[in-house]
């Protein structure tokens, strides 16, 4: 009876196998679009990770509200092909282990069509890893880092960049310091991590060298010493012109270190720890701010001349109230407005597999409010691909050098860096991507 038992267990057991096997055979094709996660006939299912809370929120922690705030403008204009968008939100405090949790949890739990905006290059990257959202066919959309890695599809397949990579952003801050301090003592601070890798890369590519290199461990800036220890060794080399390739509170924790010795260089922040509010949120008074230069891929959030700007103003007064509008809000709808255009470029039968292909084949004519273009295509995943400079008046409120936008782009290779001639693309009407 036992043997009897367990060869009808065993027989049991295979076809199961077998039928699951037959499942994922199935082509994706194969589904109608109200079988795709995420999808319905009235609506679609978007989810991002970040921090929330912690000590990389500030600043950040605004984003979703932005993207929120520009998905309901467009929900109530008839959303994108008749489907509504809602964005679930996961607090990943900004460390690996949390991201991967939480991105399992988006996946598997909520059920969401794609990822979008995800922050971070070690949270991205462990995701990648663990989850694996590219064998998966799992939309990874403009995720919030400028790893260069990230770009390649055969690495990344799902994965796609908006930002410019940290690559292209030293080889055109190269250029601008030969330019700009020519014989002037240079130092470069930055994160010794893959970010600051990439940087360094970048560096190396637009031929410029540093008299002083200062590495720091991500989140060592947090311990109370190491700052000042940074600024007694710029102070002893007499670095007249530092450039900081690191977080937000890797800035606010130089300034400050700098301010309490009485030093005063020029200080050049990467883009990232550029942030105008979260340095703020961090403590740094805003006339510590002036005269401090940094670079930009998107309008100043203070010019109310830019159309983008302008209806980004009007959407986060009526849909995201009591929120100041900053950096972190112009980029968070500028994310939901690319993912719009995204979404109705894949057409009425909403899959992944559509949406993936049409940021691929149309990524590069989408409208956006970058002012310098955007780069995807079969073979590569890029985003946007230059800067423009400018600099912070006692107010914290950046304006771009000479006033105006002098933009420059390049690639994440051995490109040259070149004076761009970029015209954006006029905005959609009533700022509805339709494509």
């Amino acid at each position: 009876m036992i043997g009897t038992y367990r060869r009808k267990l065993l027989v049991a057991s295979a076809v199961l196998a077998t039928g699951s096997l037959a499942l994922t055979a199935i082509p994706a094709q194969a589904f109608s679009v109200r079988n795709e996660i995420g999808v319905t006939s009235t609506s679609i299912k978007l989810g991002i990770t970040l921090p929330m809370t912690g000590a990389a929120s500030p600043g950040y922690n605004k984003i979703p509200g932005a993207m929120k705030a520009y998905f309901d403008y467009v929900n109530a204009s008839g959303g994108v092909n008749g489907r509504k968008i809602s964005l679930v939100v996961k607090d990943d405090a900004y460390t690996p282990t949390a991201s991967v949790q939480a991105t399992n949890e988006l996946i598997l739990k909520d059920k969401v069509f794609a990822v979008v905006g995800a922050l971070g290059t070690a949270n991205n990257k462990a995701v990648a890893a663990l989850v694996n959202p590219g064998r998966r066919g799992i939309p990874d959309l403009f995720v919030n880092t400028g790893f260069s890695g990230f770009a390649v599809k055969k690495s990344y397949p799902t994965t796609f960049s908006l930002f410019p990579s940290y690559v292209m952003e030293a080889k055109i801050l190269s250029m601008y310091i030969k330019d700009k301090f020519p014989g002037k003592k240079l130092a470069l601070l930055y994160q010794a991590d893959d970010f600051g890798r990439d940087a360094l890369a970048g560096f190396k590519t637009g031929g410029l060298t540093f008299d002083t290199y200062i590495p720091y461990a991500p989140l060592s800036q947090a311990t109370p010493t190491v700052p000042p220890t940074w600024i007694s060794k710029l102070q002893a080399a007499g670095s007249e012109v530092v450039v900081l390739f690191g977080v937000s509170s890797a800035t606010a924790a130089a300034l400050g270190a700098a301010y309490a010795k009485s030093y005063r260089p020029q200080w050049i922040l990467g883009s990232v720890g550029g942030d105008a509010t979260a340095i703020k949120l961090a403590g740094v008074p805003a006339p510590l701010f002036t005269g401090v230069q940094t670079a930009s891929f998107l309008p100043a959030p203070a010019d109310a001349t830019d159309e983008y700007v302008k209806l980004f103003q009007t959407i986060n007064t009526k849909y995201n109230p009591g929120v100041t509008f900053d950096n972190n809000i112009l980029a968070g709808m500028n994310t939901a407005f690319v993912t719009v255009q995204a979404i109705a470029a894949a057409g009425k039968n909403l899959t992944r597999k559509a949406l993936i292909a049409a940021i691929e084949t149309k990524g590069s004519t989408f409208a956006s409010a970058g002012l310098t273009p955007m780069a995807p295509t079969a073979t590569s995943h890029a985003g946007y691909n230059g800067y423009w400079f400018g600099t912070y008046d006692g107010t914290a409120t950046l304006k771009p050098n000479d006033g105006v936008y002098t933009v420059y782009t390049t690639d994440s290779g051995a490109g040259a860096v070149v004076k761009s001639t970029y015209k954006r693309p006029a905005m959609p009407a009533n700022g509805l991507p339709t494509n």
